[in-house]
């Protein structure tokens, strides 16, 4: 039984996570909304935990076909998003296809949702037959497992179908040998669906997208790449790429004096901007490229081969997080076209390269510089308040106003040296109008013109919490009921909260890479399973203090600026990343499970937690408008309303045994 609750755990998030970074591939730009998933994940998990024993067994009976019929729908009708709001947190150039987006998104949600539930359901049933505390660790265990799992595959960049291959197969087991033949049809399906994306030619996976790459039948290019189904980046001839009015060589061409001969690249990508660095004589440069991926793809492809020549150095990793570990100093930095097209997790919305467009880092690649060095950066803006921002942002850290070049489609190049005798223009920025506040560490939202949280998403996100509570009561889930529970619920608000808090914080203190990511969600669940190793050990737990340790440790995290964890050598920087976010996350469970081993129905208590952790996910919006230090604040908040409503309600701050095997739960009152 145990061995089998652990399976249903890890099929649990594997299945979650397969969806988010799949579904994020093949529905264009799904993936800025990748929560859109993680929510619709919570929702359909919290009601398969709340639903009674006795009833529902027909969404465990169902449980592949909607995920048979959301792989076919997404397989037959991929959809690319047209938004053109001012408002909204990312840009885009293509056009819509396939269904509209309003049948498309709902189907998406409520189809994740029902995968979810069916999952849910059959792990909330194993989940009674243990004592709270047992159940719960082991499925701990196998949300540790299914993490892992799936870091793996991206690691070795597996193809969709190796996902849809383990997943078919631990869902077959879970069915049982009655369910063989009616699980079995839907699950085939999935798998040769997800079996003709991978068998069609130039399709590979990386660690961040779905990467297809087409010869190009042009004389300026050679390879067209595409990133989650959008047109990302493409190989040039040498030629090409120095013609009198590229803006390859815009950088070289407003910066005479400079020797050029250490360089950096920040988004090295295919190897373009590698390729115009050597050409201009460059003795080593420095590419950082955050995807092997697209490297991968540019050693192998370019014409002019740069990553063959031995001055060239290649780094896979964030280029922010390769800025605060360098000593190196550079006579030029270029910011080459980065543009993720992704998020960092499926719980924010911070995008792959947000932190490296802040103040912080613009003043990190000036301190990178060697005197009369200069810093450029361009990409296809499309926004005239966009270049403002950046522009705006380099005359407040170089102290002048940078060079600015503008080419069709909205193009933009923009070249600061240290000094203005370091550069020379043929045209030096000038605003269009106000100019926007700079994008920051604490608010890394580029894209987001002002602090507010834009229609589109509270338009979805009040859709979503309507389902929710339609799809609680359509279940036949007594609300009444699990409000005994609003202390769970409100739990699992802070703590989804929180660990989106803390995944945000690694990645701006080591980089956004999915290494990191991956990394920070396997800590955040070995911090839960200690926690519970603690209290299943303790006979009695001081729920006074451990509140108070909680807010301590809050208040330690909040008080403590990013800037001074940046400052400290790497050792020191990981020692008090680690302490600022794990130590709140160790206190938080120990009283989470001090709580389950008190509660009357454990099973019920879970789910209404998994409820208020989606609802978290939808609070995290709020950090478009505060930044993400003061979401510690709201975090704070939760939990202290949490712990009124255990006081009002006779559960605390209490003192509970532990129960031993086969033990009933109890609720102690004080």
């Amino acid at each position: 039984m145990r061995w089998k609750l652990v399976l249903a755990s890890t099929t649990m998030l594997f299945v979650e996570l397969a969806l988010i970074r799949w579904a994020g591939a093949n529905v264009v730009h799904l993936s800025y909304f990748s929560n859109f998933i993680l929510l619709g994940s919570f929702l359909g998990i919290g009601i398969g935990f709340l639903i009674p024993a006795a009833r529902g067994q027909w969404l465990k009976r169902w449980t592949p076909v909607p995920l048979a019929l959301l792989v076919v729908l997404v397989r037959e009708y991929p959809v690319q998003v047209r938004q053109s709001s001012a408002e909204v947190i990312y840009f885009t150039a293509v056009k819509t296809t396939g269904l509209p987006e309003w049948v498309t998104l709902p189907a998406i949600f409520l189809l994740t949702a029902l995968i979810m539930a069916g999952i849910g359901k059959i792990t909330a049933d194993l989940f009674r037959q243990l004592p709270s505390l047992d159940a719960y660790r082991y499925d701990l265990l196998g949300s540790i497992t299914g993490s892992v799992s799936f870091a793996v595959l991206s690691w070795l960049r597996a193809p969709s179908v190796v996902w849809g291959v383990l997943a078919a197969v631990a869902l077959l087991i879970l069915g049982g040998r009655r369910n063989t033949l009616w699980y079995g049809i839907p699950l085939v399906a999935m798998v040769a669906a997800l079996f003709l994306e991978t068998a069609t030619a130039g399709i590979s996976w990386s660690p961040y997208y779905k990467i297809e790459v087409k010869a190009a039948p042009s004389a300026t290019r050679t390879w067209y790449i595409s990133a989650n189904g959008v047109p990302h980046q493409s190989t040039a001839p040498l030629a090409v790429l120095m013609r009198e009015n590229s803006p390859y060589r815009k950088a070289y061409d407003q910066t005479p004096g400079n020797p050029h001969k250490r360089v950096l690249v920040i988004g090295a990508g295919n190897g373009n901007d590698v390729a115009v660095a050597l050409a201009h004589g460059a003795e080593r440069v420095d590419a950082v490229e955050i995807d092997p991926r697209l490297q991968e793809i540019g050693a192998q492809r370019h014409p002019a081969r740069p990553y063959d020549d031995p001055r060239v150095h290649v780094h896979i990793d964030d280029g922010r997080a390769f800025l605060e570990r360098t000593d190196a100093k550079y006579d030029l930095v270029v910011l080459a076209l980065p543009d993720s097209l992704t998020l960092v997790s499926g719980a924010s919305n911070l995008r792959l390269e947000s932190y490296l467009f802040t103040r912080q880092a613009f003043e990190a690649a000036r301190d990178h510089l060697a005197p009369h060095g200069a810093f450029a950066m361009y990409n296809y803006y499309r926004k005239d308040w966009l270049v403002d921002r950046f522009a705006g942002s380099l005359e407040d850290v170089y102290g002048h106003a940078p060079c600015m070049t503008t080419f069709k489609k909205n193009a933009a190049v923009l070249v600061s040296g240290m000094t203005t005798a370091d550069q020379s223009c043929e045209k030096t920025w000038q605003a269009s109008g106000a100019v926007p506040a700079a994008a920051t560490d604490d608010h890394p939202f580029p894209y987001l013109l002002h602090r507010n949280i834009p229609t589109l998403y509270l338009g979805a996100l009040g859709a979503i919490l309507l389902v929710a509570l339609l799809s609680v009561r359509l279940a036949g889930v007594r609300i009444r009921r699990t409000l005994r529970y609003a202390d769970m619920f409100l739990l699992g608000a802070a703590f989804m909260l929180l660990e989106t808090k803390n995944v945000i914080g690694f990645a701006l203190y080591f980089g956004t890479t999915w290494l990191v990511n991956a990394l920070v969600f396997f800590g955040v669940l070995l911090a839960v399973l200690a926690a519970l190793e603690v209290r299943r050990r303790l006979r009695r737990v001081n729920q006074t203090l451990l509140q108070l340790l909680l807010f301590a440790s809050l208040a330690v995290a909040w008080l403590v600026p990013a800037d001074a964890v940046l400052s400290l050598p790497f050792a020191g920087r990981l020692a008090a990343a680690i302490a600022l976010a794990f130590t709140p996350i160790f206190c938080a469970n120990l009283i989470f499970s001090d709580r389950l081993a008190s509660a009357s129905d454990p099973t019920s208590a879970f789910g209404a937690n998994l409820l208020g952790a989606m609802t978290g996910g939808a609070l995290e919006y709020l950090a478009l408008v505060t930044g993400y230090q003061a979401l510690l604040l709201v975090v704070a908040a939760l939990y202290l309303g949490a712990f009124a409503v255990m006081r009002f309600a006779g559960r605390g701050p209490g003192v509970q045994a532990p129960r031993m095997p086969g033990e009933t739960a109890t609720v102690n009152t004080r």
